[in-house]
């Protein structure tokens, strides 16, 4: 067999599109298992990509990015307390393409990046792919929040980063000042950068403590954003990473290298998804997520309050199973589809996604809890 980069072989298919698939094969099943909004694009988002075919816009953008968006992000994140200008903002193939950019461009053989537990996996398959090591900070058992003793034991002299997902994919949990502060006061001047992955920040439910509005880590922090769950434009496929000046310097080179740039019609319609106000979807994830939540303490299942996203991580524990039986046994015989926590490092859960419409959520809950009910 003609022999292929031996680094590939540690990289899986995501778990979470294979649950989703034994759903689909599965006559009635409800999916909770991916975050995508149900919300279609905005019109006034759809209708400024239309213009911009119209007016031509189908050739080369730059490689960094339309000037006109990243001026338009330039605002909008100064705005809101990071500080920037166009020439730190790169637009990329959504925070997929931001997070890869980030860490393939920090991290060298042997190094690692230490990353909350539990985790969006995408960030294991990067180390992976760069020749690092993921270095696991398990937060189960300190409500969810990072203490200093358990910091001060996974950094070492080989740590080169920690990622930050706040608002949380899985658990929609948000780090605390105190959390932050811990990890601010150990990375503070050192050759160590933060990973800020904010997608969901604009769907929490209140302000978001957020280390990459801190002046004093302004040289350490990478912020990686996307359109995707905010504006209900997964399929657009467009996100940013921002950065120091010096480093998105030759960020934009691995960039343009990987993916040259983003359609162009796609990017004036992202500088209109940036006027858009997203409060109604934002309130209506937050009040299916309360629904949720409600359902969940009435049959007795345990759950980190979520404080933003659309996903609720559930505790299964009592049921005496592991996490895959679970969810595949949910499938099966209770025709609701979750995803297990082994998937994002942690034993014990499942991930429940709440981005489908509030009638789907009654009859799932309904079947899952008559699901508990049977054993």
């Amino acid at each position: 067999m003609i022999s292929l980069n031996e680094k590939l072989s540690g990289l899986k298919l995501s778990g979470i599109r294979g649950y989703t698939n034994l759903a689909k094969n599965t006559p009635g099943c409800i999916m909770l298992t991916i975050g995508e909004p149900d919300f279609d694009t905005p019109q006034a988002i759809r209708d400024a990509a239309v213009r911009a075919l119209e007016r031509g816009q189908t050739h080369y953008a730059p490689n960094q990015g339309l000037m006109e968006l990243r001026t338009a992000i330039a605002e909008y994140e100064t705005a809101r307390g990071y500080a920037c200008d166009e020439s730190r903002i790169l637009i990329t193939s959504g925070a997929t393409g931001a997070l890869f950019t980030a860490l393939l461009g920090i991290l060298n053989p042997e190094d690692e990046v230490i990353v909350p537990t539990p985790a969006f996996p995408l960030y294991q398959s990067i180390a992976t792919v760069a020749g690092a090591k993921t270095v696991p900070l398990d937060v189960t058992k300190t409500g969810f929040q990072i203490t200093r003793e358990d910091l001060d034991r996974v950094i070492t002299p080989k740590t080169r980063a920690i990622v930050l997902n706040s608002p949380n994919n899985p658990t929609g949990v948000t780090f605390t000042r105190e959390s932050l502060e811990i990890v601010k006061s150990a990375v503070l001047g050192k050759d160590i950068f933060l990973i800020c992955d904010n997608v969901y920040d604009r769907l929490a439910t209140a302000p978001v403590p957020d280390l990459s509005t801190d002046r004093e880590l302004e040289d350490q922090v990478l912020l990686c954003q996307s359109f995707s769950k905010p504006y209900a434009m997964t399929g657009w496929r467009v996100g940013y990473l921002a950065g120091p000046k010096v480093v998105m310097e030759r960020m934009l080179l691995l960039h343009a290298a990987q993916n040259a740039s983003v359609a162009t019609f796609l990017q004036w319609a992202c500088i209109e998804a940036l006027k858009t106000d997203i409060t109604p979807m934002a309130e209506s994830y937050a009040q299916r997520q309360s629904y949720v939540c409600g359902r969940l303490k009435k049959m007795g299942l345990p759950f980190p309050e979520p404080g933003g996203s659309f996903y609720v991580f559930a505790d299964i524990t009592g049921t005496g199973m592991d996490s895959d039986t679970f969810c595949t046994r949910l499938i099966r015989e209770g025709g609701v589809a979750t995803v297990p926590g082994i998937c994002f490092g942690a034993e014990g859960y499942i991930r429940i996604s709440c981005a489908c419409d509030q009638k789907a959520l009654e009859t799932a809950m309904d079947r899952l809890e008559a699901f508990l009910q049977r054993g």
